[in-house]
């Protein structure tokens, strides 16, 4: 690596942790090389870097984007005080497949709401200005599709129709570039059969063409090589010549750009504009970051020790989790508990403080993390009796089963902390069956055939398919992998401290047999309503319908929706319409609800969703408190990828939905956009 680095070979560092360590490489690649360019220094802080948030498919969950931007601003600070001036994420590929174990990173199934989260965690990444030595470069991944692998399995091809790239899979990416974002990497995948790393049409003609993209394109590891697996390149020279060509900038890992460019160069394969152009891409971020003028600007010891888990770091973590928590069911308002009662704790990931910080946590250490189990005692400042219930992912046995039924016997209430390990999530984690890993299931049957009252606490990276968990359960919160101040914010929840408000960003399907789901599905000619024939759309052993559909989420208050009002039947192009729906709080506490409009265009020239969202808004309201929450449309809003294969809205008639949920649409009003 110092030789690399001396003799100009190498223009950026990945992965390393050791300050020294880095500036020492900067100081060869400054003092040392040729042409004195320091490096850019990579690392994958994906959500926090020693302070550890909430996995980014839970900060999704609290449906506020302001929330996502705090925590890369925080995030940024530190992994700046670290000496790292790059990070891969944010990660906005939509996926609406709970197989693939990469949903933790990303922002669920709607590219509306996905595209408000990669603004925003761009905005917190990269600040207002790059040269600012708290800042780092953001990268946008995976361009493009990577969120439809299929069968959910990680590094697996991709086969999606233009449509669904245009209107599903590339909004986000287009919001990134939108907010400024420096750098994109190539997906793995192939589209239309040909790898994105080489894919000229996606890269040159979507991204640096029609979005004018400035900034610059790394590979994912080693995926220019990788075009040799994929049977499109015959060796490593054709793999470069590809990735180059179709305008990728960097390669990360596989080393055939430094090994095979030069002499692409000079016997004309590779014209010397698309290299000057590649370069000076690569010189732009650089200069951006401000390290032409210092470039161990990040490289402070003092300024590492002061931002590293502060306090008011580990406050907002705690904010960002407990705004995460979705409250899936509360049969009989069983929650919030009675912080007199005899509570009981069961379940081994209660106590983990790996599990708590969730996968891609690399700077986050157990140790820093509160648990559950650390949470609850410290909340009620007494001992909570504990049982683990199971050997971790979730191996039980008799005598593990018969401990955690004793514990639970002699509570007024029993908590069982149940779910997935972080190792079963992230990267290379894909999984076929999605229920609760190994024999959690038999455990939590046992608990609940006491006649003590059972609360589930679900700790999870991805949606599961729990239909059982919620017909023996009455009450559910899924507090995802909460990071590092996991523990206190769950304890604050399950005892009424603070009130749950996150909604679902994706799907949780009855069975895995339902996966890929999603609630902007679109009609069929033989809806499931038209039972009358018999011959329907669905299936003979389970429902069309999600366990818990896009979107929802209860509380210990209610809300009601009234007197949903258009300012006007009917838009001309260019024209905006007003919304506006009466929200009120009809229960006893406070309480945040996320008011979640949707559209369906009645008719165009392709088939349009049944619903799809449109856009959303929270509001806080005190118990009898009513408020009226606006939106905008714009005729832009309301447009898609049509026949003609340009991005437009079709004039004809659209229905407005509002809802707590996508099944759980409260009002409907119908409007026009003329021609």
């Amino acid at each position: 690596m110092e030789s690399a680095v001396a003799d100009g070979e190498a223009g950026s560092l990945l992965n390393a942790t050791d300050l020294e360590t880095k500036r020492h490489l900067q100081q060869l690649a400054v003092e040392e090389s040729r042409l004195g360019i320091p490096l850019l220094i990579g690392f994958d802080v994906i959500h926090g870097y020693e302070t550890i948030f909430p996995i980014p498919l839970a900060q999704a969950a609290s449906w506020n984007p302001d929330l996502a931007e705090r925590a890369e601003r925080i995030a940024a600070t530190e992994a700046a005080a670290a000496g790292h001036n790059w990070t891969f994420a944010p990660m906005v590929d939509v996926s609406r497949d709970p197989r693939w174990g990469r949903v933790m990173e990303g922002a669920g199934e709607s590219p509306v709401l996905g595209s408000a989260f990669a603004e925003a965690r761009v905005r917190g990444f990269q600040g207002e200005d790059l040269s600012d030595p708290d800042t780092v470069l953001a990268c946008a991944k995976h361009f493009a599709a990577y969120g439809a692998v299929e069968g959910g399995r990680e590094y697996n091809t991709v086969n999606v129709s233009e449509t669904a790239l245009r209107e599903r899979h590339l909004p986000p990416f287009e919001a990134s570039v939108e907010a400024g974002v420096g750098s994109l990497m190539n997906a793995f995948n192939v589209h239309e059969r040909i790898p994105a790393s080489g894919h000229e049409s996606l890269v040159d003609g979507v991204l640096k063409g029609d979005w004018d993209f400035s900034g610059v394109l790394v590979s994912d590891w080693a995926s220019f090589r990788e075009q040799i697996q994929h049977g499109t390149a015959t060796d490593r020279r054709e793999a470069a010549r590809k990735a180059i060509e179709a305008g990728s900038d960097i390669d990360m890992a596989s080393e055939v750009v430094i090994d095979e460019l030069p002499g692409l160069v000079r016997e004309g394969d590779i014209s010397e504009e698309r290299l000057d152009d590649a370069v000076r891409r690569v010189l732009t971020v650089k200069g951006l970051l401000g390290l032409f003028e210092d470039p161990y600007r990040y490289f402070d010891a003092e300024r590492r020790e002061e931002a590293m888990l502060a306090d008011e770091h580990r406050e907002a973590a705690r904010e960002a989790a407990r705004e995460s928590f979705v409250l899936l069911q509360n049969e009989g308002d069983r929650l919030p508990l009675d912080p007199e009662a005899d509570v009981a704790l069961v379940g081994a990931l209660a106590d983990s403080g790996e599990d708590t910080l969730g996968a891609w946590s690399f700077e986050g250490r157990p140790e820093d993390a509160i648990t559950v189990r650390e949470g609850l005692e410290s909340f009620l400042d007494r001992a909570v009796p504990f049982a683990p219930g199971y050997e971790l992912p979730g191996e039980v046995t008799e005598a593990s089963i018969e401990a955690a039924v004793e514990t639970a016997t002699d509570a007024d209430v029993a908590v069982t902390v149940v779910g997935e390990t972080a190792a079963i999530t992230g990267e290379a984690a894909s999984r076929a069956d999605i229920d609760l890993p190994g024999h959690q299931r038999r455990l939590v049957e046992a608990l609940a055939e006491t006649d003590t009252p059972v609360v589930a606490v679900l700790m999870n990276g991805r949606p599961l398919a729990i239909d059982w968990l919620a017909e023996s359960v009455p009450a559910i919160l899924d507090v995802w992998h909460p990071g590092v101040e996991g523990g206190p914010a769950v304890a604050e929840t399950l005892f009424g401290e603070h009130v749950p408000a996150g909604h679902l960003p994706m799907s949780f399907p009855s069975s895995v047999g339902q996966v890929p789901l999603a609630h902007d599905r679109l009609p069929t000619g033989r809806p499931a309503e038209d039972a009358e024939s018999g011959y329907t759309t669905g299936y003979i052993d389970a429902p069309n319908e999600p366990l818990f559909a896009f979107g929802h989420g209860q509380s210990y208050t209610g809300f009601a929706y009234t007197d949903l009002t258009l300012s006007t039947d009917a838009i001309d192009a260019g024209e905006t319409l007003e919304a506006t729906v009466t929200v009120e709080n009809v229960g006893d506490v406070a309480g945040r609800d996320v008011v979640q409009f949707y559209v369906r265009d009645l008719v165009g020239s392709r088939s349009r969703p049944e619903k799809e969202l449109l856009d959303f808004e929270t509001v806080e309201l005190a118990p009898g408190e009513r408020a009226d929450v606006p939106i905008t449309i714009e005729d832009t809003d309301l447009a898609f990828w049509t026949a003609d294969r340009e991005w437009a809205a079709e004039p004809g008639e659209f229905d407005l939905m509002v809802g707590h949920a996508a099944d759980d649409i409260a009002h409907t009003e119908r409007f026009a956009l003329l021609e």
